[in-house]
């Protein structure tokens, strides 16, 4: 990983800017703004998924997730962090959907510790259910977060990302993905010139359907997006919200046909990527943990790797809550995922 600063005197500047960026006072030692998305990609390396699904946003006090956690993500091998943010209940209704103090000073608390311990943050949109259920009506909320976030952080250093909205599906199609995002771009650039943005494309963040995903020519500071979960029958066995998985139950992985599969889907996603001249992060994958440990083990390890071999970032679903890498009851890694994750040899 390409470290961003170097020194005793660097971790200094970042906590001061840290705790100055919410303030609004003036970061004369802040480092330059990285315009280049390719760099940027490079700096994210490995990552994790934290605290969408955490009581930390109703309740600071009932927080599963601690400062420290931002240290041990960080010695442990990562290099980002993806903020999953669900704020449609945090907005009010009459007032231009603005957005609680509350949830902005949970926020700050996490930027200010993330950029502490020098890693990247992705500020990701996570409202995606929402927002495919109605997206027209939902439309105006969802620009109205932008409006809000993109300037309140728009001196942050250039390690944080906004990752505009996770998986586009249903009845936002990817024809009308096209139109919103153009929209929230344009005002996230208002105040936000040169920030790296993350998008992905519509249906699920799907490879296939990069394709469809049209992006500003002239922006080249954005980095594409996609998820894997493929097979969807191994990934999510078990797992309550996918209607009839436990008749998956029992799903293994890990022949070379399977390996193959996904060599194949990395890299269509690749050629894409290489055809249009964009970064490509991972930004989730990983298997349930209904299915058996050994697959799920073969499974990550083997997608990360393709990935890094691609030269991608990935963010692994995720650090808490399911799917975990991190045991936060037992204050320890889930040991064969995350070195799944960061082989021990590195």
């Amino acid at each position: 990983m390409k470290k961003t600063r170097n020194g005793a005197h660097a971790l200094l500047v970042i906590i001061a800017a840290a705790s100055c960026l919410f303030a609004g006072c003036a970061q004369a030692d802040q480092e330059p703004v990285q315009p280049d998305a390719f760099a940027q990609n490079e700096r994210m390396a490995r990552g994790v998924n934290i605290i969408g699904y955490d009581p930390i946003w109703d309740d600071f006090d009932e927080r599963r997730f601690q400062a420290d956690h931002f240290r041990i993500i960080k010695q442990g091998g990562f290099s980002t962090v993806r903020i999953n943010l669900h704020p449609f209940r945090h907005m009010g209704q009459t007032d231009d959907y603005r957005l609680s103090e509350s949830w902005f000073t949970t926020l700050d608390w996490a930027l200010e510790n993330a950029l502490a311990n020098d890693l990247m943050v992705i500020l990701d949109f996570h409202e995606f259910t929402a927002m495919a259920d109605d997206p027209e009506n939902k439309k105006e909320i969802f620009l109205s977060f932008w409006r809000q976030v993109a300037p309140r952080y728009k001196d942050t250093p250039s390690n944080v990302l906004f990752e505009i909205l996770n998986e586009p599906n249903r009845e936002l199609t990817p024809e009308l993905w096209n139109e919103f995002l153009v929209e929230a771009l344009a005002i996230i650039r208002a105040s936000n010139p040169e920030r790296t943005v993350v998008i992905g494309p519509g249906n699920w963040n799907q490879i296939p359907y990069l394709e469809q995903l049209e992006l500003p020519a002239d922006d080249r500071n954005i980095i594409v997006t996609v998820h894997y979960y493929s097979p969807h029958h191994f990934t999510h066995q078990g797992a309550p919200w996918s209607a009839g998985s436990d008749e998956w139950l029992g799903t293994t992985w890990g022949t070379d046909e399977d390996k193959q599969a996904v060599v194949a889907d990395l890299q269509q996603a690749q050629g894409w990527a290489d055809a249009n001249s964009r970064p490509i992060l991972l930004g989730e994958f990983g298997a349930y943990e209904r299915a058996d440990i050994d697959s799920r083990v073969r499974y990550t390890s083997f997608v990360a790797r393709t990935a890094e071999s691609l030269g991608w970032s990935f963010t692994a679903w995720q650090f808490d809550s399911d799917f975990i890498v991190y045991d936060i009851d037992k204050g320890a890694w889930n040991e064969p995922i995350y070195r799944a994750l960061v082989p021990e040899n590195e």
